[in-house]
């Protein structure tokens, strides 16, 4: 589920949709988390779908660690990629807001973090000599992920959490106590 306070609005025609801040959200905010709602797809149901479903699963879609694709029931399926994202995927399901996000502002990831087995051509970005997502990104630049991530768990106590209800049961310990300072984090790494 996407923060609610969020909403999907239009881009330009290059990149389409994208999800906009519609208020001041703070560093260490969850800004997105896997829950019920998210539909999770077998790879061999996926790839049986006639082209047209098949299509927008792979355009919409991320596939997890176990090869199941998720697509987010919500317009969290909306945000777009940045090499200077202001959102950080973490191991336990959930992304958080990477630094303060401004009424108005676009929500971005790293698509890197995903793996995706094809190379992403992006849209060029100041500030980056990056212009394709390759499927071992996460290979070169999983510690500047991890640290984001830990940076941004620095503020999870101290900024009001709405979605906090919804963080997976198996991860809720384990994020609570990195929230704490009593463990590392885990490495998104681990998701490979």
């Amino acid at each position: 589920m996407i923060h609610p306070d969020t909403e999907l609005r239009f881009v330009n025609e290059k990149i389409g949709l994208g999800v906009f801040a519609t208020k001041f959200i703070p560093k260490g905010t969850i800004v997105w988390v896997l829950d019920d709602l998210d539909m999770i797809l077998d790879e061999d149901y996926v790839d049986s779908l006639e082209p047209l479903r098949r299509d927008i699963v792979y355009k919409y879609a991320y596939q997890n660690e176990k090869g199941e694709y998720v697509l987010c029931w919500d317009h969290g399926r909306y945000i777009n990629h940045s090499f200077n994202p202001n959102c950080i995927g973490t191991a336990y399901e959930l992304e958080l807001a990477a630094r303060d996000i401004h009424p108005g502002e676009e929500l971005t990831s790293d698509y890197g973090i995903l793996g995706d087995e094809e190379p992403f051509v992006c849209v060029p970005e100041e500030g980056t000599s990056r212009t394709i997502v390759m499927p071992d990104d996460y290979l070169h630049y999983y510690r500047l992920w991890d640290e984001m991530a830990a940076e941004a768990f620095k503020y999870f106590n101290q900024v009001d959490q709405p979605l906090k209800h919804l963080i997976p049961r198996k991860f809720r310990k384990k994020v609570h106590a990195v929230a704490a300072g009593l463990r590392p984090l885990d490495s998104i790494l681990t998701t490979f």
